[in-house]
């Protein structure tokens, strides 16, 4: 049975930082890439950051140089480092996953190729 389950969410003041986990089971990190997206009050729902199967590391520009996508192979878990926190950054964080030996970008919440979804956990920043 595959499973995600985020974790970390909370309320934060502006400048200050979270560290969002999600855990995986039923299947591997590695030989999968992974990814996180968030969907803000504008229900818009698009990828924050991604990791593909070789340990590439993408971001939107939005968060490039304050948030950092990692994975520790040993526990199954994808990591998302988040700095310097915005009001903006205020959403509910999903994470996303699909295994495969070939890396493909989706900017949208809930499309392929990621075909593995957690229930999201929340970030308030005020």
């Amino acid at each position: 049975h595959v499973q995600l389950v985020e974790s970390g969410g909370g309320s934060v003041q502006a400048g200050g930082s979270l560290r969002l986990a999600c855990t995986a089971s039923g299947f591997r990190l590695s030989g999968s890439n992974m990814g996180w997206y968030r969907q803000g009050a504008g229900n818009e729902c698009d990828v924050v950051a991604a990791i593909d199967v070789d340990g590439n590391s993408y971001y939107h520009d939005s968060v490039k140089g304050r948030f950092t996508i990692s994975q520790n192979k040993a526990k199954n878990t994808l990591y998302l480092q988040m700095d310097s926190l915005k009001p903006e950054d205020t959403a509910m964080y999903y994470c996303a996953a699909y295994p495969s030996s070939i890396y493909r970008s989706a900017s949208t919440c809930f499309t392929l190729p990621y075909n593995y979804w957690g229930q999201g956990t929340q970030v308030t920043v005020s």
